[in-house]
């Protein structure tokens, strides 16, 4: 039968196709372009030859003194956009209610990462490395677009670019690069306002990189070291006794001399 129905439509290449033909060979075709669909992304970051030169400048964090106060939030979002919002700051603290200390705080900071999915995938360059500022990677405001491609290519949650209803666009951290609402300048060798909001000075800049294998590179501890402390304080132990002066040695008057005899 089937050799049949081959031998016929030798005969008569203009048959029409049957609709059973017709539905396996489009789920065929389907199949097919499924598959180089998902292939074709990891081929392309594999043929992608692009590298970007690391930062020069990275936030770090010390969770174990970080009080949760959120003044870097509304330091960050004062400086950049003007007013104190919470969900537009460029750094991000989350209270775990669940969590015992010290994991419940969590500090949320842009990772200034040597492979900038946000950089790579933003089809205008809004998200750019920038060699005028040291190489951080930030987000021009005036070319972006909305399409939030940088916000979806971020791998972190939470995303560390943020997106505001109102303008439409997205940013993320720039170390304090454009703050026209700050009274100082900011990148290399200036000052970041929520470095300078902190009270437990639980933030700091680096020029290092830190360790990319899981968050606890950029978690570090900033406290300064412990002072020594004096001779004989501590556990157990007495404040050093101060020996009383010595007691002066008593001083003897002399008798006043006898009187020589009157004749």
């Amino acid at each position: 039968m089937a050799e049949n129905e081959k031998e016929a439509k030798r005969k008569d290449p203009e048959k029409k196709v049957s609709r059973r033909e017709f539905v396996l060979g489009g789920g065929t075709v389907i199949a097919g372009s499924a598959l180089l669909a998902a292939v074709s992304p990891a081929a392309a970051a594999v043929d992608d030859p692009k590298t970007y030169p690391p930062s020069t400048m990275y936030l770090v964090y010390d969770s174990k003194h970080c009080a949760g106060c959120l003044g870097c939030m509304l330091a960050c979002s004062l400086v950049h956009e003007g007013s104190t919002s919470l969900s537009l700051s460029r750094i991000q603290v989350h209270r775990a209610v669940l969590e015992k200390y010290p994991l419940d705080i969590q500090q949320n900071v842009c990772r200034q990462c040597p492979e900038p999915l946000c950089v790579r995938n933003c089809p205008v360059g809004a998200a750019h490395v920038s060699a005028e500022h040291g190489n951080i990677r930030m987000i021009d405001s005036q070319k972006c677009i909305g399409c939030q491609n940088c916000i979806k290519s971020c791998p972190f949650i939470p995303h560390r670019p943020v997106w505001n209803p109102v303008t439409k666009k997205a940013s993320k951290c720039d170390m304090c690069v454009n703050t026209p609402y700050y009274n100082k300048a900011g990148g290399p060798g200036g000052t970041q306002a929520c470095v300078e909001a902190c009270p437990a000075h639980a933030l700091k800049v680096v020029a290092e990189m830190p360790s990319q294998t899981d968050i606890g590179g950029y978690d570090q501890n900033l406290q300064p070291p412990p002072q020594p402390r004096p001779a004989g304080f501590g556990p157990g132990g007495r404040p050093p006794q101060t020996p009383p002066p010595a007691a002066a040695a008593p001083t003897q008057t002399p008798p006043p001399a006898a009187a020589a005899p009157t004749h």
